[in-house]
C-alpha cells in the first residue's frame, strides 16, 4: 500500500459514517499490523501515573512557597509598622527628615554629610 493510499483511508475513516473495521481490515490485508511488545500497556500507564505525580508535587511546592512569601511578608509589613512608630516617637513626626534620621537642617549640611567636605 502507498503512503498516499494509506493517507486517504485515514482521512476516509474521520468521516462520521465511516466504518472503522473496514479500514482496519484493508489495513489488515495489505499486512499492516499494529502489534505492541509485552508490557507496553504497563508501561504507558507507569508513565501516565508519574507524570500526574510530578504535577502534584509541582502544585505542593507551590503552594508551600506561597505560604513561605505570605509569612515573610506579613513579617516585612509588621517590621515597617514598627520602624514608622518608632521614627515618629523618636521624631515626633513622619516627614522625609525624620525618616532619613535628620533633624532642622538644611540641604547644604546634608551635602557636606554626603561628601565630608
Amino acid at each position: 500500500m502507498k503512503p498516499s493510499e494509506i493517507k486517504k483511508l485515514i482521512i476516509s475513516s474521520l468521516s462520521a459514517d465511516a466504518d472503522p473495521k473496514e479500514a482496519s481490515m484493508r489495513l489488515e490485508e495489505e499486512g499492516i499490523s499494529y502489534d505492541f511488545s509485552k508490557g507496553f500497556g504497563d508501561k504507558i500507564l507507569d508513565k501516565l501515573f508519574s507524570a500526574g505525580l510530578t504535577i502534584n508535587r509541582e502544585v505542593e511546592f507551590v503552594r508551600s512557597m506561597n505560604f513561605a512569601f505570605y509569612r515573610i511578608a506579613l513579617t516585612g509589613v509588621a517590621a515597617i509598622v514598627v520602624l514608622l512608630i518608632s521614627i515618629f516617637l523618636m521624631q515626633g513626626s513622619l516627614s522625609f527628615n525624620s525618616f532619613l534620621g535628620l533633624s532642622d537642617s538644611y540641604d547644604e549640611s546634608i551635602v557636606c554629610l554626603l561628601t565630608g567636605n
